[in-house]
């Protein structure tokens, strides 16, 4: 009789009602089980689940089951990051409410999530939107105030003029707005700034000692943040060359060692400097009105064609008045960065080069490789911008350039201009304070108010939350707060005066920076619970993609240190354990007149080279473009609803863990799904084949004859299985998986009449493999647990510990080599003596071969290790 189908549709629903009816997966911060946070990066509320939030959150999920087997009291919980432009976008383009958008999108999202069975606590579960949420975010600010972590200044913003609100630099690609593609503008606003420059030297050094974070998001924050030592220089400015009142002009470098290699100084469009020589020439005022088209992003400074203006002025160089430097005004220097303006070596960095080459500056080499010939050391086409030896730079020549910074700096420290120094040593960061303003109304309000007579007063606590209002119109582009008849309109909560309140909403990044705190206790009076966060913080095992390694990861470890110094928390590192996760990928496919088509608008045909893909509406030949990441621009996706309506969550959960090491990115393959999916029905087939075997037998190991095979081939996969998953190598986990069930087929196959001994190694191999599956597909292991008898949920059980007598190997792999080359491998007993090695080794057949019925001249043995045959 065929065995009956694994139905998914039917015992899916089923087991997620029954964990969820048990309060399974809801977490007591009164458990005394030893505490673990497992955390997946929580999403922004679209409207739709896609497979990276699938690949991503099965990830946790599977360490959050493991874990909670294990018998650890597991936090995993979820959240929305719901506030944001596209909301505003949305009620813009469709006439809706950014709330009922919002609120809408997290409906249809949650009931996606929870069809993919993950064990999550939804009794914790909050948008960043929720104006309890919120309302705790604007205590947060109020402290950060008070402790001076807070400021408002004017600075340049990244000005999109069609969303109307300013963008980080991060936020600017090419030049453009990163949602509504439109060139950047430069502004200058009055913005709210976070302090994350007063934890600067902390937040590089605390870097070394997160040795669960991958190097490569520790280095590039270690980038981002920048620290540098260098010298600040005051060059003189040639008097009758100077806009009237400067004398000076100061910059930063950490290369005074090539300071004899100067070519030009390049100042900011918006430098002092800048400002006064522009309102004396109008076509200089013009070049700087340019400058500030471009966005203020190093990224955007870099790929810009570098342009420069000659302003006039020059200055003379510290160690020769007579020697005198031209001053340009540049658009690849930022006010923001150091002084505001730099000396430029050619020879020594590639951008300075290149400008000098575009306005016929000299070009003198300073620094050589070391072993280099003076005379012909010459700079073309490419800077030198490594170590060296000092050349054509006088009392520095012959020095490395290391000791040369030393002597610069000691003789210029020691020399004076206009009764000081002419030069300070001094570290420098590249990191900028955040600027948390955005001018949009879907975002957490800034609690503060303005007036004219008492400036900026906080709004007091008692009057909190500042709650944003629901009628607001989106006609327009540009803030609905500003256009509100009265929200903004109230009086001053110090003199009672009339007074405005501040219109501009947090960045979104603010409310990604703590919601792991509040998941700790969600739904507190106050921001934390000092005690529940000292309970579950740090998070042990944090998941997320790498795109966010700088930003929101740096934002969180600024933000534990202000609550840390505003009594909220008591640690400054947020996340123990980090692992970003590669993206899930597909080919794209372009019709003839330049659309994209979607996977479900093509069909493929051929295989290998020969394959060709076809528009199934036209009939049309279409191109088969590069794999990459899933996107609705490239319409590349695959619809995840639809996956699991054809072949179950656990289907899905399997293949999207199975197919790539989880820090690579994972292609589509509709085959690889299939193949997922016969596993499914593969292991469905084994337990429900063997269970009525199996049924009320006790399992029991065996560690000696014919059912000591099962035993060890389960023990051995438990063991492994174990440590891949601690290791989150859920890939070779799944492959140890495959291969019990391969161990497992024929034995449990041919459990009718077998002795007890065989039975109860069986039930044991099998409630092993059971326990093994669940993390990945819980689903399909209650349904196989159920079938053999067993009681209560898999998802409660605890993890099975192995017999350490049946994972040590009695058998040993050694290479086998004739006359020193090695042509194979010899398996045999570990405890087989001299004789049985040589006598099994002369049985191989490429040693028989090599023999061609002669004798050995000798067989040397190393034992366990190799052995040499020769002939």
């Amino acid at each position: 009789m065929a065995t009956e189908r694994y139905n998914p549709r039917v015992s899916e629903p089923r087991w997620q009602k029954a964990w969820e009816e048990a309060r399974l997966f809801e977490t007591s911060n009164d458990d005394g089980r030893p505490s673990y946070y497992v955390l997946e990066m929580f999403p922004y509320p679209s409207g739709r689940i896609h497979f990276g939030h699938i690949r991503n959150y099965t990830m946790g999920d599977v360490v959050a089951r493991y874990k909670r087997a294990k018998g650890f009291n597991v936090l995993h919980p979820m959240g929305w990051d719901a506030f944001g432009m596209p909301a505003e976008n949305a009620a813009m383009q469709n006439k809706v409410h950014p709330k009922q958008w919002t609120y809408e999108n997290i409906a249809v999202m949650r009931d996606q999530l929870k069809r993919m069975g993950l064990s999550l606590d939804w009794s914790r579960e909050f948008a960043t939107c929720d104006v309890d949420y919120y309302h705790r975010q604007q205590m947060l600010f109020l402290d950060f105030y008070e402790k001076g972590l807070v400021t408002r200044k004017t600075s340049k913003v990244n000005w999109d003029p069609v969303d109307q609100t300013v963008l980080a630099n991060e936020q600017v690609i090419d030049g453009r707005g990163w949602r509504s593609g439109a060139l950047v503008e430069q502004r200058e606003l009055a913005q709210w700034f976070f302090k994350i420059t007063d934890y600067a030297e902390d937040l590089l050094t605390a870097l070394d000692a997160l040795d669960g974070w991958p190097d490569k998001v520790r280095l590039m924050q270690r980038n981002w943040i920048g620290r540098s030592e260098g010298l600040l220089i005051r060059w003189a400015l040639v008097e009758d060359t100077a806009p009237e009142g400067e004398r000076e002009l100061e910059v930063y470098t950490t290369r005074p060692d090539t300071i004899f290699g100067a070519s030009f100084m390049a100042v900011a469009p918006d430098h002092p400097l800048a400002r006064k020589a522009a309102e004396r020439d109008p076509d200089l005022a013009a070049f700087a009105a340019e400058c500030r088209r471009v966005g203020t992003s190093a990224a955007v400074l870099e790929t810009v064609e570098k342009k420069g203006y000659d302003t006039g002025i020059r200055v003379r160089h510290p160690f020769d008045p007579e020697w005198t430097l031209p001053v340009y005004v540049a658009n690849f220097v930022l006010m923001e960065y150091g002084t505001g303006a730099i000396f430029g070596c050619p020879s020594g960095d590639q951008r300075d080069l290149d400008f000098a080459r575009k306005y016929g500056l000299p070009v003198i080499p300073v620094v050589m490789p070391e072993g280099a010939d003076p005379a012909a050391f010459r700079i073309e086409d490419e800077a030198y911008s490594d170590d060296g030896v000092m050349i054509n730079s006088r009392f520095l020549d012959g020095m490395f350039n290391t000791q040369a910074f030393e002597e610069v700096a000691d003789r210029l420290e020691k020399a004076e201009l206009h009764g000081r120094p002419v030069a300070q040593r001094k570290v420098n960061f590249r990191l900028r304070d955040w600027g948390i303003s955005r001018q949009r109304y879907w975002g957490c309000p800034i609690p503060v108010i303005h007036c004219e007579a008492c400036g900026v007063v906080p709004v007091p606590r008692e009057d909190l939350p500042v709650t944003l209002p629901d009628d607001v119109e989106f006609d327009t582009p540009g803030n609905p707060l500003d256009r509100h008849p009265t929200w903004r309109h109230v009086k001053c909560p110090k003199c009672g005066a009339d007074a405005l309140r501040e219109t501009d909403t947090m960045d979104t990044f603010v409310d990604s920076s703590w919601y792991f705190v509040r998941f700790t206790e969600p739904h507190a009076d106050t921001p934390t619970v000092r005690e529940a966060a000292k309970k579950w913080l740090p998070v042990d095992q944090y998941i997320g993609g790498v795109e966010h390694a700088i930003l929101h990861l740096l934002y969180s470890r600024f933000f534990a240190r202000a609550m840390r110094d505003t009594g909220h928390l008591d640690l400054a590192e947020p996340f123990k354990g980090l692992f970003t996760q590669g993206m899930v990928v597909h080919e794209t496919y372009r019709a003839r007149d330049g659309r994209w088509l979607t996977p479900a608008e093509v069909r493929i045909e051929g295989s290998d080279n020969g394959r060709r893909a076809f528009e199934i509406a036209t009939g049309e030949e279409v191109v088969i473009g590069p794999i990459e990441k899933m996107s609705k621009s490239k319409r590349n996706t695959v619809s995840p609803e639809e996956i699991v309506d054809s072949f179950g969550a656990d289907t899905v959960r399997w293949f999207m863990l199975s197919d790539s090491p989880p820090e690579r990115d994972l292609e589509w393959s509709d085959e690889g799904v299939a193949g997922a999916h016969r596993f499914v029905q593969r292991i469905w087939r084994l337990v429900n084949d063997a269970a009525p075997a199996l049924k009320g037998v006790a399992p029991r190991p065996a560690r000696e004859g014919a059912p000591a095979v099962i035993s060890k081939a389960a023990h051995k996969a438990l063991k492994v299985v174990s440590e891949d998953i601690e290791q989150l190598a859920f890939n070779r986990a799944i492959a140890r998986i495959h291969a019990l069930v391969n161990d497992l087929q024929a034995p449990c196959a041919a459990l009718a009449g077998a002795d007890a001994a065989t039975l109860a190694a069986a039930r044991d191999a099998v409630e092993i493999l059971i326990s093994l599956i669940a993390p990945f597909m819980p689903h399909l292991a209650e349904e196989c647990r159920e079938k053999i008898g067993a009681e209560g949920f898999v998802a409660a059980s605890r993890w099975p510990d192995y017999d350490a007598e049946l994972v040590v190997d009695d058998q040993i792999t050694v290479p086998v080599q004739i006359n020193g080359k090695r042509r194979g491998d010899l398996t045999i007993a570990r405890e087989a003596d001299q004789a049985q090695v040589e006598k099994a080794v002369l049985e191989l057949d490429f040693v028989q071969k090599a023999l061609n019925g002669g004798a050995p001249r000798k067989v040397i043995v190393v034992p366990q290790r190799i052995v040499n045959v020769v002939v």
